[in-house]
């Protein structure tokens, strides 16, 4: 058991590292969420990709195949060929078979989303948004925030808010560099996708895990 004066500074320790949500910049816009969809039918995206957390690093390549609406299958593969994770998210449903520490690797649904540009994250009454330039931020919710960046009609940063600050984010820097932050845990995956293939055929098999 940890005595209660350790905890508290483990406590304090994390929230230090956990930082602090800035508050919405530019001009009131209409509180209207966007529709970013994926793109229509089948589409392939390969990449390489990179993972940390305190305990352990990892890198190698994969592959995400996303058939619109809503359906997707994630693959990582470990270089050198030692193992790797799997995920099929469709809707709101992710399952992820194998152990906790590949389990960890895979961001939540929402934000497994984001990282292909698509955004689902459920709805709330709360809704902010303002403009900056060509730039809409939108926060959904109180409390418990997500914080919505759309830029040029792309969806560029997906934020989790709690208590004011931003425990788990995606950022796109453009089409082709994805990352994904859990600040409470310290880990981290990033894609840097080499090929985006579209219309290509998949086996229903590949939707059962």
């Amino acid at each position: 058991m940890i005595p209660r004066t350790a905890s508290t500074a483990i406590a304090l320790l994390l929230g230090a590292c956990v930082p602090k949500a800035p508050p919405l910049v530019g001009a009131p816009a209409p509180a209207v969420v966007p529709r970013l969809e994926l793109p229509a039918g089948h589409t392939r995206f390969v990449f390489d990709w990179k993972y940390e957390d305190p305990d352990v690093q990892g890198r190698g390549d994969g592959a995400i195949r996303a058939a619109a609406p809503d359906s997707a299958r994630l693959d990582l593969f470990l270089a050198g060929g030692l193992g790797g994770a799997t995920a099929v998210l469709i809707g709101g449903e992710l399952r992820a078979p194998g152990p906790d520490a590949v389990k960890k690797m895979v961001p939540p649904p929402p934000l497994l989303w984001a990282a292909l540009g698509r955004l689902a994250v459920p709805p709330a009454a709360d809704t902010v948004a303002r403009l900056d330039g060509d730039t809409l931020r939108i926060d959904i919710g109180r409390g418990s925030v997500w914080r919505v960046t759309v830029a040029g009609g792309q969806l560029r940063r997906l934020e989790r808010i709690d208590d004011g600050r931003i425990v788990q984010s995606v950022h796109r820097a453009d089409d082709r560099h994805v990352r994904y932050y859990d600040a409470s845990s310290r880990r981290s995956l990033e894609l840097t996708i080499t090929s985006v293939d579209q219309n290509v055929g998949f086996d229903a098999s590949i939707w059962s895990l």
